[in-house]
């Protein structure tokens, strides 16, 4: 999953932004302005369409870049529209840690003008596909790009979770919850719940318990294409199954989730000759 250079020339971006915020909407303002003074194409998503008052994008034929402006959750909704299509994406972050979103409002213009020269990589993030199994039949079927999550609801005793990789049982977890995440995932709730920090490059899922009944019961990080199965084995309690914290589903006793790598990459635009470890230290205020 090495990044690669392109220099297709970007004759159409797709603008996703914010929803209900204003800030947010100016800024789109001002990146529709900036591109169709340079003769780009604008279009975008039916949310942002509304908020600037134009019409939403009927498809997505010749689009070369989408720009999301808000913070990770916003991209992640994103990513998730564009089901696997070989679309940019650059964040412009106005939110707090932003990981994904890495740009600011000061330096987009300016960060737009490098990618539409040509001036930039596009490094490839790694998919999750999670199907909940309930009996026989296969039920809700849905892409991520940060982590698949198991937990109870806030008030619920723990619960009980049986793990299989590649059909091989692993555990039966008895924990608040069980996270299933890609690296790219692995500095969201995983970290949150002690997870190690993976770098986006790497080909590996990662498996974080949300506070364990016993210690011993540690994150596990396995290859990029085993396929991990959940099972709900505990009765008596609300539990959820959530997709980048967004996407979700209550679960019923003996439930399974299947987990495994999405058929499609997120492409995601990055500075050339950038180091993670730079955005390590400035996100996470290291040293």
């Amino acid at each position: 999953m090495m990044p690669r250079q392109t220099r297709e020339p970007i004759e159409r971006v797709l603008l996703v932004g914010k929803r209900d915020s204003p800030r947010a909407t100016a800024e789109v303002r001002r990146l529709a302005r900036f591109l169709e003074g340079l003769d780009v194409g604008v279009v975008y998503d039916a949310g942002s369409a509304r908020a600037v008052g134009a019409r939403p994008a009927r498809d997505l034929e010749g689009v070369g870049l989408c720009v999301v402006v808000g913070g990770d959750g916003t991209l992640l909704a994103a990513a998730r529209s564009l089901a696997g299509r070989p679309i940019p994406i650059l964040g412009v972050n106005l939110g707090g840690l932003g990981f994904m979103a890495e740009t600011g409002p000061r330096q987009a213009v300016a960060r737009l003008r490098q990618v539409l020269a040509g001036r930039h990589e596009v490094g490839r993030r790694m998919t999750l596909e999670a199907t909940l199994v309930r009996g026989r039949r296969p039920g809700l079927k849905q892409s991520a790009l940060n982590d698949v999550v198991i937990a109870k609801s806030a008030i619920a005793r723990m619960i009980e979770l049986k793990v299989k990789i590649n059909g091989s049982l692993v555990t039966t977890y008895r924990a608040d919850g069980l996270i299933v995440s890609t690296p790219t995932g692995s500095t969201a709730y995983s970290l949150s719940a002690g997870g190690p920090i993976i770098l986006p490059d790497m080909d590996a899922l990662l498996i974080s318990p949300i506070c364990p009944h016993t210690l011993s019961m540690r994150p596990l990080v396995v290859p990029g294409d085993a396929r991990v199965e959940l099972t709900l084995a505990s009765e008596g309690s609300k539990v959820y199954l959530t997709l980048d914290g967004q996407v979700g589903q209550m679960l019923e006793p003996g439930d399974r989730v299947r987990v495994r790598r999405g058929p499609a990459d997120v492409l995601m635009v990055r500075p050339r000759r950038l180091n993670y470890f730079d955005v390590l230290r400035r996100k996470l205020r290291w040293g």
